[in-house]
């Protein structure tokens, strides 16, 4: 049994003015050429499909993209919902789907054996399980108690996600007996787990208030497909594995190697795992100095650019940080060279009180998402409002950003 594991696309995702369409698009084609040539029976993607609960209509597009040209292949596509997902998007076209030969598992459902898939090798022939977990909210899993202290609330929500795992893994075992009792099990996550390393782009929402979940906590699966953290790492145990993002998300990600992961199974479990390198469709880079450094650290980053793909810069000023036309200064040391400033900052220590006042950070170093971070970080609101306020958010920005408006 071939799976190809991948998660946290962000399909649609706005970044600082751009549009990801065209690396989305490539990449697409890059999976389906991985499936032809490595014979993938399954594609598995651990959470995020979409960056918004209401995604632009070019990413749903894409989205129908992939379903349509994976059903061809004959490969078995398992999307499941991640932080940024909305269940009822992913829900809504569920059943339609499945005529395509996707399984789309948009929340925690009230019968888990429907979030136990069979999957099948190519030939036809069974090829292991899946414990389908998406990103788990609380309401799904467990009802608050008035009186509770945060460490109370953090413990009964890992009890409740333990106890998720453990009866869709009895469900699974019940059904590998069935079938002869010699198909691996594989199980899925959205969620942070204890020790994995993150990056900016990765949202401090994880499961409700549980900040990370125990390696160990994970029922015997022969593999553990996870999703959220956009940085390839495994959790201390080479069967429990982050593949990351496919494409890099954030400034903090342009030096990261991309991949995918071709997990190979067989009767006796896990076999081999096998990273498959994803080329970079869009250079990014983050370079930092002074005025003086900054030349030879931009044209030595530009070198991965060209005029059709300029590189997408980040640049961070340190010791010049207080003069007041480093935009023209930065863009004159830019000038001929196959590059694009999209973030330029000032870098601010604490020693460096006295030129906070005069270097104010602008709304020009902002992006939409920090100054709507730092207001919201300004209040004090119960979590369902936070949570209310900030789908609102995601909602206006994709509107927005949709193509046309």
């Amino acid at each position: 049994m071939r799976i190809l594991h991948t998660s946290d696309w962000h399909l649609g995702q706005h970044f600082m003015g751009k549009t990801r369409q065209a690396e989305h698009h490539a990449l697409i084609n890059w999976l389906l050429a991985q499936v032809t040539e490595h014979q993938i029976d399954a594609v598995l993607i651990a959470g995020d499909i979409f960056d918004t609960g209401a995604p632009p209509s070019y990413a749903r597009e894409l989205y129908s993209s992939l379903i349509v040209r994976l059903h061809d292949l004959g490969a078995h596509l398992v999307i499941l919902a991640g932080n940024h997902d909305s269940v009822a998007t992913l829900a809504e076209s569920k059943t339609l789907l499945a005529r395509l030969g996707t399984s789309v598992i948009p929340g925690v459902a009230e019968d888990l054996d429907e979030q136990v898939i069979l999957l099948h090798q190519r030939n036809g022939q069974p090829g292991a399980l899946l414990c389908a977990i998406p990103y788990i909210r609380p309401r799904e899993v467990l009802q608050s108690q008035p009186g509770q202290s945060a460490d109370e609330k953090q413990q009964n929500l890992q009890e409740a996600i333990h106890t998720l795992y453990q009866t869709t893994w009895q469900r699974a075992q019940a059904q590998c007996q069935a079938l002869g009792g010699h198909l691996p099990i594989v199980a899925t996550g959205h969620l942070a787990v204890v020790g994995a390393s993150a990056s900016e782009s990765v949202r401090e929402i994880y499961v409700g208030s549980l900040k990370a979940y125990p390696a160990d906590a994970f029922p015997p699966a022969d593999y553990i497909a996870l999703g959220h953290i956009h940085r390839p790492q495994d959790c201390g145990q080479p069967h429990i594995r982050y593949c990351g993002s496919p494409i890099a998300l954030s400034f903090d990600e342009a030096n990261q190697a991309k991949q995918m992961l071709l997990v190979e199974l067989d009767d006796t479990g896990l076999h081999q795992i096998t990273p498959l390198a994803i080329p970079c469709f869009q250079p990014l880079a983050s370079v930092r100095g002074n005025l003086a450094d900054l030349p030879g650290a931009i044209a030595k980053a530009a070198v991965a650019g060209s005029v059709a793909t300029p590189v997408w810069l980040e640049v961070v000023i340190s010791a010049d940080d207080y003069l007041s036309d480093l935009q023209i200064r930065v863009d004159e040391i830019c000038a001929g060279l196959p590059v694009e400033v999209l973030r330029l900052r000032r870098e601010r220590k604490e020693a460096s009180a006295a030129l906070h006042s005069e270097a104010k950070e602008t709304l020009d170093e902002l992006s939409p998402d920090d100054v709507f971070a730092q207001r919201m970080a300004a209040e004090t609101l119960a979590d369902d409002l936070q949570d209310k306020l900030k789908a609102r958010y995601r909602q206006v920005v994709a509107e927005l950003t949709e193509p046309g408006v």
